[in-house]
């Protein structure tokens, strides 16, 4: 599965397009990474904690929108796209979107 954030497949013909496909995942921290991360924020730097927490919220989000993208018959998603909201105070959404092809 060709997965691009471009709206075309460098050296390949899109034949069809089957739809918009996504994915998306809603995460918190454990409570105490969470006040960890809360303290550090005070003196500054990376929390690391947030960084595993958004990596690991892409990676789930992607495999879903490839799942999705796979029960349509599709060779490739174009056009990707992420978003992230607040659902709740210490829990955050991670939406990824793009376009099913097949090439």
């Amino acid at each position: 599965m060709i997965i691009t954030n471009i709206d075309y497949i460098p050296e390949k013909e899109i034949k069809e397009h089957l739809g918009i496909v996504s994915g998306s995942t809603v995460r918190a921290k454990h409570f105490g990474k969470d006040l960890l991360s809360g303290i550090k924020n005070i003196f500054g730097g990376e929390l690391k904690a947030y960084t595993e927490l958004l990596g690991e919220s892409r990676e789930e989000a992607i495999k879903r929108m490839e799942e999705q993208a796979q029960s349509l018959g599709a060779d490739a998603i174009i056009n990707v796209r992420f978003s992230t909201s607040s659902v709740s105070s210490g829990a955050a959404e991670l939406y990824v979107y793009g376009t099913a092809v097949k090439i």
